[in-house]
């Protein structure tokens, strides 16, 4: 009832208004009057207008008022008869509503078990850090990111870089590679003090030997010790497994530990003998068959080398090892 009071006097001050300035079309206070009047009718259209739309269509406001009184203002009459006629089409149309195309969702929780470093190829991250034409940032990020790549991988990249021309590269992968030496080495200190502790052939004895032999392996698989250490941490380790092995003499796994030790130690014949164990006792063939193929080489035996990669054609799950069985299968 209120817009149509309102409206009512929208018109009846607008029609004077141009009734005056048609009968005194030279008169510049007819002018000014027609002006005035038009413009309170344009504000009044206005605030009857943005309470007749539609509520999604009368937001934001201000800007909206503002659109409607420009309209209304700036053509006269006929404005008005445009934001009536808008008014009722709008509310005539079916209400479309459409769904927004962008929608927030909550991030995922980090699996805190989640194996890192999925996707990382090495090929291209040694190509990118030996690049001195790439920004250092950039490469100390690339760095950074290699603090949760596996030490097999990271430590031959890192130790590329030791003689990078650019100080914070070597001395950030110093630290890299110093950082995760010391945590093996506190491992091994603390589990070595446990050995100490335990009682002389005790399962606990036996247990903590294990642990320190997969300690010691460690610092040699993942190539953060080398030269006198690498040698050190290879005889520590196989020290151990063979009081492990004392313990447990049908551990298959111990089996093949021992004799990846042997091996890099010269004891090829000893190598050999641990493999064919750790076969007997029920290792997949799998595992085994390219170590043996390696101690076979090593003796200079190239027929069982050949049959060996023959053997290990017949399985598609070593895509590592398809090149070198190729070679040998077309030799």
């Amino acid at each position: 009832m209120l817009h149509l009071q309102l409206g009512i006097f929208a018109l009846m001050l607008e029609a004077p208004s141009w009734v005056s300035a048609l009968l005194g079309s030279n008169d510049d206070g007819a002018l000014l009057l027609f002006l005035l009047a038009h413009s309170i009718t344009s504000v009044l259209v206005s605030a009857i207008a943005i309470n007749l739309l539609p509520k999604h269509l009368a937001k934001p406001r201000l800007p909206v008022l503002i659109l409607i009184f420009g309209t209304s203002y700036a053509i006269p009459v006929i404005g008005i008869l445009i934001i009536i006629g808008g008014i009722f089409l709008l509310h005539a149309l079916p209400q479309i509503h459409r769904a927004d195309a962008f929608e927030a969702i909550e991030l995922p929780e980090i699996d805190v078990h989640q194996r890192p470093g999925v996707g990382f190829r090495q090929a291209g991250m040694r190509s990118f850090l030996s690049n001195t034409k790439a920004p250092v940032a950039t490469r100390l990020r690339a760095l950074i990111a290699l603090q949760n790549v596996s030490g097999r991988v990271a430590s031959p990249l890192l130790r590329d870089v030791l003689s990078d021309s650019s100080e914070d590269i070597r001395l950030l992968a110093y630290g890299i590679l110093d950082n995760k030496e010391k945590h093996i080495n506190n491992a091994i200190h603390t589990e070595a003090q446990n050995f100490s502790q335990a009682s002389e052939g005790s399962p606990e004895q036996a247990e903590t030997a294990r642990r320190l032999a997969d300690l010691y392996w460690e610092l040699v698989y993942q190539e953060l010790v080398l030269g006198d250490l690498r040698l050190h941490a290879l005889q520590q380790s196989l020290h151990f497994t063979r009081i492990s092995l004392a313990g447990s003499p049908d551990d298959a796994g111990l089996h093949l530990r021992l004799g990846r030790l042997l091996q890099p130690l010269g004891e090829t014949h000893l190598a050999h003998a641990a493999y064919n164990q750790a076969l007997a006792l029920g290792l997949p063939k799998t595992r085994i068959l390219p170590y043996l193929a390696e101690v076979a080489f090593d003796l200079g035996d190239f027929r069982t080398v050949h049959r060996l990669m023959h053997e290990l054609g017949d399985w598609q799950s070593l895509p590592r090892l398809q090149p070198v069985i190729r070679y040998w299968n077309e030799a």
